[in-house]
């Protein structure tokens, strides 16, 4: 295997050593799957992803997805992290978009202001909406009793190219709490394949909309400080059911604190015809530079 150059980068991230670490591998073509899966495990972040090429295919660049355990069709973090390296390291900074070309989709990310305080934001796929789970039986999969869960609204799986369990909480005492229960989960995945997001209205922050934590053990994830996948996920849901009065969304989403990596996350979502349109978006912040040899 050549020398390739590597970035970690840090996102939804207001400042370094927070928000979700990510991997980014240039010229990811010398590599072969089994490769990519290897370095990603050695990486070991939530994800590793892989540009193939410096160069455009299609009007965008092709763009690989590993965590530890298996290759994603899309995630979001990674979606703005590698964007972001593509535009400063590969591009010099001289666009304001940068397409990936993702097995799920072609998705575009566009960069929001002076390159200190850049947001990043990608628009994803209108989301679908699948079973609706008891109250009780999540319950007892997050080790809560079944009042920390908000009765007024569903527990459903949504998808933005991943699905995701919604799971809306009464409080933040009940989020702190939550925890896995292996056995439970188990049972889920007999239905379905998800990651479950659990949410509420208070927060750490109160310039904060919501409090997020993000439970992945199907992709090798026990819990993900930032998930632009899931959140996109939350959006969807947030405007279906009209949580804050109508069908528009536009939130600050704190996640990660409990795991010590507090991250921020802006969602956008509005109803378009009959179908729903989803932006997250997210800070980048460039942590360190390396090579694979």
């Amino acid at each position: 295997m050549k020398s390739l150059a590597f970035y970690l980068v840090d996102v939804f991230a207001e400042e370094k050593y927070a928000g979700n670490q990510l991997a980014v591998i240039r010229n990811g073509n010398a590599l072969s799957s089994a490769q990519m899966q290897r370095v990603a495990n050695e990486m070991h972040f939530s994800e590793t992803t892989f540009i193939l090429s410096d160069e455009k295919r299609n009007d965008g660049y092709d763009v690989r997805i590993f965590t530890p355990a298996r290759e994603m069709p899309f995630a979001g973090h990674p979606t703005l992290g590698t964007a972001y390296v593509i535009r400063h390291n590969i591009l010099d900074g001289n666009v304001n978009e940068v397409t990936l070309n993702l097995k799920l989709a072609q998705i575009t990310v566009t960069f929001e202001g002076a390159k200190k305080s850049e947001v990043l934001w990608m628009e994803q796929i209108p989301p679908t909406f699948g079973n609706i789970f008891d109250h009780a039986k999540t319950a007892k999969m997050l080790n809560l009793d079944v009042k920390d869960i908000d009765s007024k609204y569903p527990i459903q799986e949504v998808s933005t190219g991943v699905p995701f369990i919604i799971v809306p909480l009464r409080t933040l005492n009940a989020v702190k709490r939550a925890r896995i229960d292996k056995a439970a989960l188990v049972e889920f995945t007999k239905e379905t394949q998800s990651g479950v997001l659990i949410f509420c209205t208070q927060t750490y922050k109160k310039e904060n909309n919501l409090n997020v934590r993000v439970f992945v053990d199907l992709f090798g994830i026990p819990e993900d400080p930032a998930t632009g996948s899931g959140n996109g996920c939350l959006a969807g849901y947030l405007s279906r059911h009209h949580y804050f009065g109508s069908d528009l969304v536009n939130a600050r989403v704190e996640q990660g604190y409990e795991i010590g990596r507090p991250s921020l996350l802006y969602l956008k979502a509005r109803e378009n015809g009959n179908k729903i349109k989803i932006n997250v978006g997210g800070k980048v912040v460039m942590v360190a530079k390396g090579e694979l040899v």
